[in-house]
């Protein structure tokens, strides 16, 4: 009987060991994979910035924090970080704003449906090389179909490639017909999980459509819009295949005029210099500056829709403003 009773009380302690570990071996593997992929090269990354370490001769010792500080004082980086900013807002912003646009009438009552949804998807599926070198001969300076669509209404040609603001507006055009419909997919997915008893009785309550989006779904998009929001900034902020691809000839303009930090980074690690140290402290910069971007975007964001919903109500009624 006690043997029994020793043997029901261990497996008893089994059950709830099992059942207590279990969840982490089942997300155990995704952690190795990425302590391996991601944490890893992550945290090497931060050990040769402190190095001396040239391409082709490997480490030559320590270098402390001269990698930093000689990245800081080049005037090269800071235009590099300033091209960056300025084609990440061009398209982020915009790409976010359609992105909610394209999602709310794809929600609504559409005829084949399945097609459409599948067409805003297309630009994304196509390989970013082939893009580029499509966008790249549609801004051309000489004979694009811009310059002559331009010419047409009595417009002068724009250096598309020469100059800074329209080769930032020019490479901004590319990322947001490659991303807008990802986005859109998301923020869609999003809208068909609110629940349209909730829609329904902002009907109910004398909503019309543009109050019952601004004032019922969009607050409940929040977490959504965060996340693209956020996802958008680090895609934007490590900007490399577009401009790159969008001037063959050199890197990043013949002035440095749309170079961004990744590029900025392949010319100082791959270039003339063969400073991995030195490439290895911009990366380590870039990552500060995404997350701080990042964070003042999840921090803004918050802010925004508590004011939007001092009540912290998100659903239909008098004291959300529906009415």
């Amino acid at each position: 009987m006690a043997h029994d009773a020793r043997k029901r009380t261990l497996s008893t302690r089994m059950s709830l060991l099992d059942v207590k570990t279990a969840p982490y071996l089942y997300i155990a593997p995704f952690f190795i994979v990425w302590a391996i992929t991601g944490l890893f090269p992550l945290l090497y990354t931060a050990y040769i910035s402190t190095r001396k370490w040239d391409l082709l001769q490997g480490d030559l010792g320590p270098a402390g924090l001269s990698n930093f500080t000689f990245v800081l004082a080049q005037p090269g980086f800071w235009q590099a970080l300033r091209n960056t900013f300025s084609i990440f807002l061009l398209s982020s912003v915009p790409q976010i704003i359609t992105a909610l646009f394209l999602a709310a009438v794809l929600d609504a009552n559409l005829r084949a449906k399945t097609f459409w949804r599948m067409g805003v998807l297309i630009p994304y599926v196509v390989a970013p090389v082939a893009v580029s070198l499509i966008f790249t001969e549609i801004f051309s300076d000489r004979s694009g179909m811009a310059n002559a669509l331009l010419a047409n209404i009595g417009v002068s040609p724009i250096g598309w490639h020469a100059d800074t603001l329209p080769s930032h507006l020019a490479i901004a055009t590319m990322v947001n017909y490659r991303w807008t419909g990802y986005n859109t997919l998301i923020l869609l997915a999003a809208m068909q999980s609110i629940s349209t008893d909730v829609i329904e009785a902002a009907v109910v309550d004398g909503a019309v459509r543009l109050k019952t989006y601004w004032y019922v779904i969009l607050p409940l998009l929040r977490p959504t819009v965060i996340f693209v929001i956020i996802t958008s900034t680090i895609g934007g902020l490590q900007i490399f295949d577009e401009p790159r691809m969008f001037d063959l000839t050199t890197i990043g303009g013949s002035n440095g005029n749309f170079m961004t930090v990744t590029m900025y980074l392949y010319n100082t690690g791959w270039g003339p210099q063969l400073n991995m140290g030195r490439a290895s402290a911009v990366a380590m910069l870039l990552l500060a500056v995404i997350l701080l971007v990042a964070l003042f975007n999840l921090i803004l964001s918050s802010r925004i829709s508590s004011v939007d919903n001092p009540s912290g109500r998100h659903g239909p009624g008098r004291k959300t403003g529906v009415r």
